[in-house]
């Protein structure tokens, strides 16, 4: 791990951590470098803003999706399911900063994340990120997101929703010549 890397991932712990106890607009990014325990000139360096800091906890999550890039064998729709699920399985112990956040920002802000959160899932089930695809992906994603921050617990309700939207996504990209 690269210092970078280091200092921004204990600036996006500090931001999880702030936004669990405080309403996000009233999180500085100096506050979550002094939480972090770093210095605000390194922080601001890597991330001038609190979207930033954001966006680097956004790839991490990411990289969950990325990490079940395997088992070849698995159809196109078991392997989108199972890299959407570890992601939200790795934002799950941070749902309610998570969730505060979002409220914060609104939704245009969160969802102008989507995009790069599904193009990692179909990358790492293998499936090609064509813009068709991509949209399709995106538009999955939103919806399992909005069940996932009102599904407490064992996450049924999340994992029955993305199961239908990608069998949908599935059979619509058929449909217009995009499938996979």
């Amino acid at each position: 791990m690269t210092a970078a890397e280091d200092i921004l991932d204990r600036a996006a712990a500090a931001a999880l951590a702030l936004a669990a106890d405080r309403p996000w607009p009233q999180i500085a990014l100096r506050d979550i470098a002094l939480k972090a325990e770093v210095s605000f000139a390194e922080l601001y360096a890597l991330a001038d803003g609190k979207g930033a800091v954001l966006g680097h906890l956004s790839t991490r999550f990411d990289r969950a999706a990325l990490a079940t890039a395997s088992a070849e064998d698995a159809t196109p729709h078991d392997r989108l399911f199972d890299a959407a699920m570890a992601r939200l399985e790795a934002m799950e112990p941070h749902r309610a900063a998570l969730i505060a956040v979002a409220r914060s920002e609104g939704v245009v802000a969160a969802i102008l994340r989507f995009p790069k959160t599904a193009r990692a899932i179909l990358e790492a089930a293998g499936v090609e990120a064509t813009p068709t695809r991509l949209a399709a992906m995106t538009a999955v994603w939103a919806r399992a997101v909005q069940v996932w921050r009102d599904d407490e617990g064992a996450l049924n309700r999340t994992m029955a929703e993305l199961d239908k939207r990608l069998k949908q996504m599935a059979e619509q990209l058929q449909k217009v010549g995009a499938g996979f």
